[in-house]
């Protein structure tokens, strides 16, 4: 009986050690079965997800390359941006970090939410931006309680800083926030939204000089977000600086001289094609583009009349007035038309047809030379001269004079102006070519449209003996090692239909408009520089018989435009310049002086 029960106990014992056991397998196996779920099956997203909460990639903006002038005098450089922005995942609880953020920085609460709903698509784990450069104080705010607004964190970047205020700002330019058709475009591809880039001059046409390449951190943060510890960083690569052609000084003196006004000033080597200033007015300041304009802003800027948005040197299209007349000087010398010993008679009008076209001298300059005609800007002389040469003639030494074509500058948005033409009318009007309408063609005016930079190469052309080199604004770029990528190389587009004999014959002309006691632009002689040039009054409307715009009239809209052209010294020219003022009547009294400060500043720098 005894040995009965020993052996049902010990039965008993093996049944409850085998159940224990085969427990003790099925819960081994289902721990393995989860391990094996987690690590392999599931391992790669639950590492994923460990990462973003521990380890975060950070992006670095690159600064972006200088702007200098000439002499390597900084223009532009970068100033650090404080930029506020939010992690969602870690700003927990969301709704007591935007009460806390807006109470210590004062932003509105609501204007908060707003930029974080706007980006409900963006991964709580990414960065949304709050507000780009809130400045120390408010970065100082956000550091002395970092612990009561988790998620919130302030990136320091660099950002665009425009020393001089409205400081060639047609020319640099400005930078704009990437828009999303640009960033479907090849051409900026490794771009990202929020980034900045030229919106407009040189930023523009030098963007992939200006942009460096971004770089990146990997760090550790905590529970709120918060950077721990720099895990690795890659840094990223300036832009590289350029050089522009541009002289400081003389930039600030044509700013000055023409602030008050609207039109353009632009001056030029003439023996290179480099740009040494370039001046539009009214102007704007970059600085405004740099942390986003207001609506309100923009929109005084593109209503203004006066047109502060437009770079008038390149964009304006005036009629070139009596400047014109330096080609039909050249056409008529070259046609065998006039010579130096030709005389035409000016009592102060002409009549062609049924019609009487009126000299600018009521009374008449007399009996006119070529000389004089250039001199005083005999209206007459050249009336007959264009009606001799005719308007396909005349048109094609115009054309070939670069005018009607672009300049190739190393900027945007550049006009042809316009050069009429027997078929561009019956093209454009529908109705063929009148023989009177040459005559005004003649001393630039009826469709004649040119820029101030086309009359510039122009001169320039005369001036150094009938090259016509392209105008470049861009003299180097270095990366910032110094190692070189670009460097200016003078670049020949055309010559003048011209002669020596001719030429010669021009230029003293040219000469005799600023240094002889009857030239049009006697003002703008200076003791000591044998200055050449042309003045040039440009009627903006068709004037009744002996009526002209005065003061008297208040409507300055309907003043004629002033030019001036010129270049110094005449023996060994060392500058060109263009000059138009818009509606500012006489060329000789009010572009005139300009462009003789210009060539005094330049040629006689303070010491």
């Amino acid at each position: 009986m005894n040995n009965y029960l020993k052996t049902a106990d010990s039965d008993w014992y093996k049944q409850r050690l085998s159940g224990m056991a085969v427990c003790i397998i099925a819960v081994f196996a289902l721990l393995i079965i989860k391990l094996f779920y987690l690590q392999l099956i599931k391992g790669d997203e639950y590492r994923h997800l460990s990462d973003n909460n521990c380890i975060r990639l950070q992006s670095l903006d690159s600064p972006r390359g200088l702007i200098l002038d000439r002499n390597g005098k900084l223009l532009v450089d970068n100033r650090p941006s404080f930029d506020l922005f939010i992690t969602i995942k870690d700003a927990d609880p969301l709704g007591h970090t935007i009460e806390k953020l807006s109470k210590y920085l004062q932003i509105p609460a609501d204007q908060l939410e707003q930029k974080i709903n706007s980006s409900r698509s963006v991964s709580s784990y990414k960065p949304v931006l709050l507000k780009q450069d809130i400045g120390r104080d408010a970065l100082a705010v956000i550091k002395a309680h970092k612990y009561d607004i988790p998620g919130i964190f302030v990136s320091i970047k660099p950002l665009r800083h425009y020393i001089y205020k409205k400081f060639a700002a047609h020319l640099i330019g400005y930078l704009g926030e990437i828009s999303t058709d640009e960033l479907k475009n090849k051409k900026y591809s490794g771009y990202r939204a929020g980034d900045f880039i030229g919106k407009f001059g040189i930023e523009k046409t030098c963007e992939r000089l200006l942009n460096g390449i971004r770089g990146g951190q990997q760090v550790e943060v905590n529970a709120k977000g918060q950077v721990i510890r720099v895990l690795k960083t890659v840094n990223p690569k300036p832009g590289c600086n350029i050089y522009l052609t541009i002289d400081l000084e003389l930039q600030k003196k044509a700013e000055e001289l023409i602030k008050d006004k609207a039109g353009a000033v632009v001056a030029m080597d003439p023996e290179t094609g480099q740009i040494l200033a370039l001046a539009s007015a009214p102007s704007f300041d970059q600085n405004d583009f740099v942390s986003g304009m207001s609506h309100k802003k923009w929109d005084s800027l593109v209503s203004n009349p006066f047109r502060p948005m437009e770079n008038k040197v390149i964009q304006g299209k005036y009629p070139p007035a009596s400047t014109y007349k330096i080609v039909t000087a050249m056409a008529g010398l070259e046609e065998g038309i006039i010579d130096e010993n030709t005389v035409i008679s000016c009592p102060g009008y002409y009549r062609y047809g049924d019609r009487t076209f009126r000299c600018w001298k009521r009374g008449g300059h007399g009996s006119v030379n070529i000389y004089k005609a250039l001199s005083e800007s005999c209206d007459v002389f050249f009336y007959q001269v264009g009606q001799k040469l005719g308007i396909e003639r005349l048109a094609w030494y115009a054309k070939a004079c670069g005018l009607g074509s672009l300049t190739g500058i190393d900027l945007l948005h550049e006009e042809k102006g316009l050069v009429p033409t027997t078929a561009w009318k019956r093209r454009r009007k529908g109705v063929g070519w009148q023989s009177g309408e040459t005559l005004s063609v003649a001393i630039g005016q009826g469709y004649n449209l040119a820029t101030p930079l086309q009359m510039l190469v122009l001169i320039s052309a005369v001036a150094n003996g009938g090259v016509r080199y392209k105008p470049l604004v861009l003299k180097k770029a270095e990366t910032a090692e110094n190692e070189s990528i670009y460097k200016f190389k003078k670049e020949i587009i055309g010559r003048l239909p011209v002669s020596n004999k001719s030429l010669k014959i021009i230029k003293k002309g040219l000469w005799k408009v600023v240094n002889d006691k009857r030239g049009t632009a006697k003002i703008v002689h200076v003791d000591g520089i044998d200055i050449c040039g042309k003045t040039g009054t440009a009627q903006v409307v068709s004037l009744k018989k002996g009526k002209e715009i005065s003061e008297g009239d208040g409507r300055i809209d309907l003043r004629p435009h002033a030019w001036f052209v010129a270049y110094a010294p005449s023996d060994n020219p060392k500058i060109a310049i263009s000059v138009i003022v818009e509606h500012g009547e006489h060329g000789s009294s009010t572009a005139g002086p300009i462009a003789r400060e210009l060539i005094k500043t330049y040629l006689f720098p303070a010491s």
